[in-house]
């Protein structure tokens, strides 16, 4: 769906004028180094467009990108981004330039110590979002990502294509109207290939504005979509897919016969530096230690309350035990004093004997007679015949 400015003229007639979300006026740019990377350009993408953009290596992505996120300044001509000149764009408003786009990397550019979740609430962190809109919108990212599973995780426990997701992930998190996707593909099995472009354009169905760019024609080819082709620094075709773009042409022979060449050449150059555009190095890194200091503080907070959860049961175990203790002393005390008890009538018995005994082996009559009483009836009969 366009958008229109509508306004009146000096002549009071009605004019409307289509707004376009990235364009491009007579752009060209050559570096300190004679060499000219862009020649001339002209390019305008409309609010909702998926647009791939197609060349082999040198022809002019990656300054195109370079252009329009504001990393390098035009020679000439004009470059307007959602609503911002680039060319007259001041150096304390480019963060936030940044801010309103999403922008997926070739080599992830994740930080390394911070799991799945952290990489993707960091990207909202560094705009001021508050936590507890944090808590809310990162799972509900990464469930779109299919990768709500994987919270916990770090990078390095993740394959390739579970990075790039995490990468794409972070990009959304802010409900950026506009995703930049430098060669999201590259460091990716096809198969992952296609689902992170199919991910790509179920984005773009849903209203979000996607460019992409790449220089893998065969997967460009099984969607049908806008398709730039970057020549030498120049456009030399721009069409939706099945609207008469060649892939016989000298651009898809020479894609074809450099993607080997530009592969390796991707994996010598990378420097899988971590940063995300909103912030300089220095900034980052301040902000990537306050993040693991915070993080560090949380974990020895849940060690101390664990730590105090523990003690207070250890104590009520420790009363339980001292009760059950008393209480089966004081059950023993109470089954050895019955015992005594029983036994007592009997003990008295056995002492007397052991005093009447010594007196009959003396014949002792009188001394007899005197304990008799104490003694049964077979004992007092006994003595009688005796005597």
């Amino acid at each position: 769906m366009n958008a229109y400015l509508i306004y009146y003229d000096n002549k009071n007639s009605v004019r409307k004028e289509c707004l376009f979300l990235i364009e491009l006026k007579n752009v060209s740019k050559t570096y300190s180094n004679g060499t000219q990377a862009l020649k001339n350009v002209n390019l305008k993408i409309e609010q909702g467009e998926f647009v791939f953009v197609v060349g082999a290596s040198g022809a002019g992505k990656s300054t195109f990108l370079k252009l329009i996120l504001r990393e390098e300044v035009p020679t000439s001509g004009e470059i307007i981004v959602n609503n911002y000149n680039l060319v007259t764009l001041k150096k304390k408003e480019i963060p936030y330039f940044r801010r309103t786009m999403g922008v997926v990397f070739q080599d992830f550019r994740l930080i390394q110590n911070m799991t799945v979740y952290d990489n993707v609430a960091f990207a909202m962190r560094v705009i001021g979002a508050k936590e507890k809109e944090i808590r809310k919108r990162v799972p509900y990212v990464l469930s779109l990502v299919g990768l709500q599973t994987k919270a916990r995780n770090t990078p390095a426990e993740l394959s390739g294509g579970e990075q790039q997701r995490v990468a794409l992930a972070r990009a959304l998190v802010n409900n950026a109207d506009m995703i930049i996707a430098d060669e999201p593909t590259g460091n990716i099995d096809p198969e992952m290939s296609y689902e992170i472009v199919d991910l790509l354009n179920h984005l773009h169905k849903n209203g979000t504005t996607v460019v992409m760019v790449t220089h893998e024609h065969e997967l460009v080819r099984q969607f049908n979509e806008r398709v730039v082709v970057i020549e030498n620094g120049c456009i030399v075709s721009d069409a939706r897919n099945n609207d008469g773009l060649d892939y016989t042409s000298a651009t898809a022979r020479t894609l074809r016969k450099t993607n080997a060449e530009y592969e390796e050449a991707q994996k010598k150059r990378q420097g899988n530096a971590s940063y995300y555009y909103a912030y300089d190095n220095k900034e980052l890194n301040e902000l990537i230690k306050k993040t693991t200091e915070t993080k560090e503080l949380e974990k020895q907070k849940e060690f101390e309350k664990q730590k105090e959860s523990l003690l207070k049961l250890g104590k009520q175990k420790k009363a339980e035990s001292e009760k059950v203790r008393k209480l089966r002393t004081r059950k023993h005390e109470e089954k050895t004093k019955a015992s005594e008890q029983e036994k007592e009538p009997e003990s008295l018995v056995e002492k007397i004997n052991d005093i009447i005994e010594p007196m009959e082996n003396a014949k002792t009559s009188s001394v007899r007679e005197q304990y008799s009483i104490y003694l049964d009836d077979d004992s007092v009969s006994g003595g009688d015949d005796n005597a």
